[in-house]
């Protein structure tokens, strides 16, 4: 049985574990991110659900946004999938599918009509994952930075 609900302090560690699973890259951040998401809040990161397998182990979570703007949506106020991860030990198993429903209705709750999400233009996986829960796939990206 999978449990999802909104993250607690108490699942901070866990939490922290798994988002340098999913984004190593950016690991000196993390903690911080973490710290000020229940202090003073993170710009454009407004719940975090976490899943729960029956031994009230956490087994992944989902970094949720609205976005006023998102690619392939109609509407001007977008639920959207910021970050969602589930440990490899649990995928496959419906955790994914559980915290993507949760954030559905989580996004219906703030009045969102209209749900997105992107990943990296080469993540197989996770374009399948998104695919197989519904998703349709409206545009393919890449974006560049230049200083000034």
């Amino acid at each position: 049985m999978i449990t999802v609900r909104p993250v607690t302090r108490a699942d901070a560690a866990a939490w922290l574990e798994m988002r340098r699973a999913l984004w190593p890259g950016a690991d000196p951040d993390h903690a911080r991110e973490i710290d000020q998401f229940f202090t003073i809040g993170v710009r454009n990161l407004l719940a975090v659900l976490v899943a729960f397998e029956a031994s009230s182990r956490p087994v992944g979570f989902a970094e949720l946004s609205i976005r006023n703007c998102a690619e392939g949506c109609d509407t001007d106020r977008v639920a959207y999938l910021e970050g969602w991860y589930v440990v490899p030990a649990a995928r496959r198993q419906g955790v994914g599918r559980a915290l993507v429903e949760a954030a559905e209705a989580w996004g219906r709750l703030q009045g969102c009509t209209e749900f997105g999400s992107d990943t990296e233009i080469d993540n197989a996986v996770s374009a399948a994952a998104h695919l197989a829960l519904g998703f349709t796939e409206t545009d393919r990206i890449r974006t560049f930075r230049k200083p000034l």
